[in-house]
């Protein structure tokens, strides 16, 4: 009962926060920001992180947006690699504190940074990472609004941490139209028009060529200088068909606007990102818990919550691993059941087990320690090493009774020729666990993780339960030899009434 308490008590995890040597950064400016600004604050952040003691290498990327992806002149994105664990004392968390320490000093822009998820693959950055839906209409202006007061709400609670998003509804825009009938009379293809724009303004893919063994794109825009400013637009001459240079400043109109920089759909429905982590000592259970119960309360009609990379998975195999558990303990009780030929001694066997996972919850309790995967693992194992002392000192009892020994001899005697061996055996299999409760360095979360539960199981394992054997063979042993009694009891009375009768 108390280790079933304990199991729903301690948070949940998927995987712990690995320190993988490494951290990046996301630089965002405000929007429209050119990318000459982007670069001084880049460079800003650059030089101040370069006086840390455990930076070894900072990698700049301007105008990109890993986070929220595609190019922009106000993001750029930074990779800061770490010196070796040996020479430094600070975490990757502790360096994603140091960099947003840094980046909140910024007078133009700010940074924020994030340790990488620990199974690559789930997701871009450590933490939660969902979208809000917009499954009435695709406005992009309401789901900001909508986005805008979710996330005030989520920064209330000081449990969570990291919180941001990528999503922008009012990003100053040009907005160029075309006059169509006005490029026709002057012998202008519409197509020619758009190339031309997209060609001088953005860029446009020419050919490959090969060099050096490999193949290069040709892509061709109008340089820096001349598509700076809005007026840039209209300098730019479209050939017609009858040879005429015609400037577009004659055939298009521009307008300044505002609107999304970018639109991103999730399961086909207007969506906006938003990311986060939880405060130090708070689990990734505990904050899907705080995120879900903030998007019930606020999020209005027609808005819902989706997660995506980490948590997806975490909550899409959030029973699979008691399944495995008890799938677990029902295997061994089989094999057994079909090795002794009887179901008690089994029972008595499985019965060791429950004080394993207790072992391992008060473990990772101590230490503050999440249930988690590699956890869950642990417990796995667990099975089979609590079930292993435990047949030591059955198997032996049952050859003293098959001896002739009553079952209580039986039991005691079992019990004080195996101890031995079970102590000598779970001790050698304790100590080996020592490096992994201890680790540190690369994949040392995930090492602490199962070693501590296991440490701690088969302590519980060896030294408490092998008390309770003893007592379970006896007593599930005594029960099935009084029925056998019983029943040659009333054997034996029928007989005589039969006799009787005869």
């Amino acid at each position: 009962a108390v280790a079933v308490l304990m199991f729903m008590r301690i948070p949940t995890s998927f995987v712990p926060s690995e320190d993988q040597g490494y951290v990046f950064g996301a630089i965002i400016l405000p929007d429209g920001a050119s990318l000459a600004r982007t670069m001084t604050t880049s460079e800003s952040i650059r030089a101040q992180l370069a006086k840390h003691p455990a930076i070894d290498q900072i990698f700049m990327v301007n105008g990109f947006d890993l986070i929220g992806g595609g190019m922009k002149s106000s993001s750029a994105t930074t990779f800061i690699k770490l010196k070796p664990w040996g020479e430094r004392k600070e975490s990757a968390d502790d360096m994603v504190k140091a960099v947003m320490g840094v980046g909140m000093m910024q007078r133009d822009g700010m940074a924020i940074a994030f340790n990488l998820p620990a199974i690559r693959g789930l997701g871009t950055a450590g933490g939660f990472e969902g979208y809000i839906q917009s499954r009435g209409a695709d406005n992009p202006r309401a789901l900001q609004d909508v986005v805008t007061n979710f996330m005030a709400e989520l920064g209330k609670d000081k449990r969570l941490t990291g919180l941001n998003t990528m999503f922008r509804a009012a990003t100053p825009q040009l907005h160029v139209e075309v006059d169509e009938t006005k490029a026709l009379s002057l012998n202008v293809s519409i197509s020619d028009v758009f190339v031309t724009l997209q060609s001088t303004m953005g860029s446009y893919y020419v050919n490959d060529f090969n060099k050096f063994g490999r193949a290069f794109q040709v892509q061709i825009a109008a340089d820096a200088p001349f598509r700076s400013k809005p007026e840039d637009l209209g300098r730019v001459f479209v050939r017609s068909s009858d040879g005429n240079m015609i400037p577009l400043s004659a055939l298009i109109k521009v307008t300044r606007t505002t609107g999304a920089e970018s639109l991103d759909r999730y399961n086909g429905f207007l969506a906006a990102k938003i990311m986060g982590s939880g405060a130090p000592g708070v689990s990734s259970g505990d904050v899907i818990k705080i995120v879900e119960e903030t998007a019930a309360r606020v999020l209005p009609d027609g808005y819902q919550l989706a997660w995506t990379g980490q948590v997806f998975q975490e909550k899409r195999t959030g029973s699979t691993s008691s399944a495995a558990f008890i799938f677990g303990m029902i295997m061994v009780f089989l094999i057994l059941a079909a090795q002794y030929e009887r179901w008690s001694l089994p029972i008595a066997v499985v019965m060791a087990i429950p004080f394993a996972l207790l072992g391992a919850l008060v473990a990772i309790w101590l230490r503050n320690d999440p249930n988690d995967i590699y956890f869950q693992i642990g417990l796995v194992v667990l099975i089979g090493l609590a079930a292993k002392n435990a047949i030591l000192i059955v198997e032996f009892a049952a050859q003293q009774m098959a001896a002739g020994k009553d079952i209580f001899d039986a039991a005691l005697e079992a019990a004080r020729l195996r101890f031995r061996p079970i102590v000598m055996t779970s001790l050698a299999f304790v100590l080996g666990m020592v490096p992994l409760v201890w680790a540190t360095g690369a994949g040392s979360a995930a090492r602490r993780s199962m070693g501590t539960g296991v440490f701690g199981g088969m302590i519980a394992a060896t030294f408490v339960a092998t008390i309770f054997i003893p007592l379970f063979f006896t007593w599930l042993g005594g029960r099935r030899k009084k029925a056998a009694a019983d029943e040659d009891n009333d054997d034996s009375n029928a007989h005589a009434s039969t006799g009787e009768n005869q």
